[in-house]
């Protein structure tokens, strides 16, 4: 076992002690473990205690190195945001808050994803928060696996097709009753019912080419921006993935003014 032992670390001295690339000593190194994978076997056999610290070791080097590059490929994805904001169509949409605000909030979200609730919650909290200084929009990305969220994302936009602040109601009513959502088109039918609308041409509404044609232009919008999963926002042109709390809004908000890119 010694010798074995012995035997390793002469390889591995002498690859080190060879004038070569980090590249050709890796290979080098690779090599000789290859041919003779049973000196490591007995070099781990002699210590495997130590053996599994060292893996442990390594592991949570790599970790935090990873870790590491994640948040600096953030932190560079987020500073060239600023440099090329995103710019969703906002053509034709109707408005939530105050037309023309400097403000402008763009939601891609999914009606049965509860983390999209929690959106729904720090939008509400943020549109008070900067009350009369915001126009909010909210767009469509119903992911497939939740069987209800195309069809509210129907029943939404025949809605505003007849009355846009009917479709605000009924965007804030599904989201606060999320759960009943699994019983499909009962529930919608009921809430519809509620705001008073005309539930037979919402009924032909919800079938039409225009609801087609503006879910599913939300949903490329989406994929563009590399938007996948839900929530997904877009403030000013710098986007947000995921439930984030209001002080990520509000931490956004605060450099689009230090860049002198917002006024308040």
């Amino acid at each position: 076992m010694k010798k074995k032992s012995l035997l390793l670390f002469m390889a591995i001295g002498l690859v080190l002690s060879s004038c070569m690339s980090d590249d050709k000593l890796a290979d080098k190194l690779k090599k000789v473990l290859k041919d003779k994978p049973e000196i490591l076997h007995e070099v781990i056999k002699s210590d495997p205690a130590g053996f599994m610290l060292a893996v442990q070791d390594a592991a949570q080097n790599a970790k935090a190195e990873m870790e590491k590059r994640r948040n600096d490929d953030e932190k560079k994805k987020f500073e060239k945001s600023f440099e090329a904001p995103l710019k969703p169509d906002l053509a034709g949409l109707e408005v939530r808050g105050t037309k023309g605000a400097p403000i402008v909030l763009v939601e891609y979200s999914d009606f049965e994803c509860p983390f999209c609730t929690r959106g729904y919650d720090t939008v509400m909290k943020f549109m008070e928060k900067y009350e009369g200084k915001v126009q909010f929009i909210y767009k469509h990305l119903p992911l497939s696996f939740h069987a209800q969220a195309m069809i509210a994302s129907q029943y939404y936009e025949g809605i505003k097709m007849q009355n846009p602040e009917k479709a605000f109601k009924f965007h804030d009513a599904i989201f606060a009753k999320q759960k009943k959502l699994k019983n499909g088109e009962p529930f919608l039918k009921a809430e519809a019912k509620k705001l008073g609308v005309d539930m037979s041409k919402l009924a032909k509404d919800i079938k039409s080419d225009k609801v087609k044609k503006q879910i599913e232009a939300d949903m490329k919008e989406a994929a563009e921006f590399g938007i996948q999963g839900t929530p997904g926002f877009v403030l000013n042109g710098i986007p947000i993935k995921g439930a984030y709390p209001l002080s990520h809004f509000d931490m956004i908000i605060d450099e689009l003014k230090k860049r002198k890119l917002i006024s308040l």
